[in-house]
């Protein structure tokens, strides 16, 4: 009788302990997104402690703050972006899914403890330094479009990017393999990998864009290669001079170009979206022009272009953006469930199109459109960015003096 006084005294005790579940130890992890059956894209990111973590890309350093653990998992919510890695935590690994819930996307991922972003075989036997004139989808008529590869390598470590006639592929880093040149980035918003044989002069290789999107491309050594000038791909239709809209802010008021507060200053209209890290890229760069420069005739506003499907989940994303970036401009909301330049343009009808998020519209004092800018060179593009500030920075002195 005792003894089972004493065993049903230990079940009662063991059944009633709390079960202490793990979390993510200080470290560097190595993930890995699953983007095809047989190819995976890595990243590499560092815990600082259960919930402040670093990823890397090249230059790029992205810092969250918003970890949570439930039970065995941890939901890992991506700053500014919507999208959030959740996973199981077993042994130190990770097994789970990047999830962007608005547009249905599930990418698996994996995650375990090493700094490598790409393991190396053998010494490279190539080096890509340099400008690279590049297609991709060479041989498809309708995808088919035109870039500028630029890249710096060290040993077999490679970083640079590719730069569009709509933006750049952010920070990119891998290495050179043998005759291998492998690419990623991931920052919350898309995970990009570029696979490549390399000769001398030439690469030949597949772009994948999570596991929704595979692209061939092709690229050879150009030194002299450009793309088209930024300024003139996006214009306003004949018989236009002026822009004219009327969108809402997040207190539902209408606001449009004949406000009080755009009378008789320079005016900047970027059209973006806060799910589009070229945006978010040139956000930064405005949000911190327009800080400094408060005490001159010189206003921006957004028009963001939403693919939520919601005017309330859209207005929660622009909240989130500008608390994030420190963005005191008004973003106003243009469009929701679509992210569809063709019906961005319904909304701007006087442009030829709407080619590329983000555009920016520069506007003089007397409401005339002055220049409109395709895209943004980011800082991911190294000297283009630092020519497009100086760029932007004289043409609206410029038109401030007039």
């Amino acid at each position: 009788m005792r003894n089972s006084c004493l065993l049903f005294l230990l079940i009662s005790l063991f059944s009633c302990k709390e079960v202490v579940f793990q979390k993510l130890k200080k470290g560097t992890y190595r993930a890995e997104l699953q983007v095809s059956d047989s190819v995976v894209l890595p990243f590499v990111f560092e815990v600082e402690d259960e919930s402040h973590i670093k990823i890397f890309n090249a230059e790029e350093v992205i810092y969250i703050d918003e970890v949570s653990y439930k039970n065995d998992s941890v939901l890992i919510k991506m700053p500014v972006f919507e999208g959030y890695l959740l996973a199981k935590l077993v042994d130190d690994k990770l097994t789970g899914d990047f999830v962007k819930a608005n547009l249905n996307r599930i990418v698996p991922f994996t995650a375990e403890m090493n700094s490598l972003r790409f393991e190396s075989k053998s010494a490279a036997q190539k080096n890509v330094t340099g400008n690279w004139e590049s297609v991709f989808s060479p041989n498809s008529e309708s995808d088919r479009y035109i870039a500028k590869g630029t890249f710096q390598q060290d040993g077999n470590k490679v970083t640079g990017t590719f730069i569009t006639i709509t933006g750049d592929y952010r920070y990119l880093e891998g290495i050179v393999d043998g005759d291998q040149l492998k690419l990623s980035t991931f920052d919350g918003a898309h995970a990009f990998l570029f696979t490549a044989k390399l000769t001398d002069s030439t690469m030949t290789g597949t772009f994948y864009s999570g596991n929704h999107w595979e692209e061939p491309f092709e690229a050879r050594r150009n030194a002299n290669f450009e793309l088209p000038d930024a300024h003139d791909l996006t214009f306003l239709k004949d018989g236009y001079d002026k822009v004219l809209f009327s969108f809402p802010d997040s207190n539902g008021h209408l606001v449009s170009l004949d406000d009080a507060r755009f009378k008789d200053k320079v005016v900047l209209v970027q059209i973006m979206g806060t799910w589009c890290p070229n945006c978010l890229d040139e956000s930064k760069y405005y949000a911190q022009y327009y800080k400094a420069n408060t005490d001159k005739d010189v206003e921006i506003v957004a028009l963001a272009f939403e693919y939520v499907k919601t005017e309330e989940k859209a207005f929660n994303n622009i909240k989130r953006l500008k608390d994030r970036t420190g963005i005191d401009y008004p973003i106003l909301l243009a469009q929701t469930g679509t992210s569809s330049k063709s019906k961005a343009q319904e909304k701007l009808p006087m442009l030829n199109h709407v080619l590329s998020y983000p555009t920016t519209i520069f506007i003089d004092k007397t409401g005339t459109v002055r220049k409109i800018h395709t895209g943004f060179n980011g800082p991911g593009t190294g000297s283009k960015f630092t020519t497009f500030k100086s760029e932007f920075e004289t043409f609206v002195t410029k038109l401030l003096n007039e």
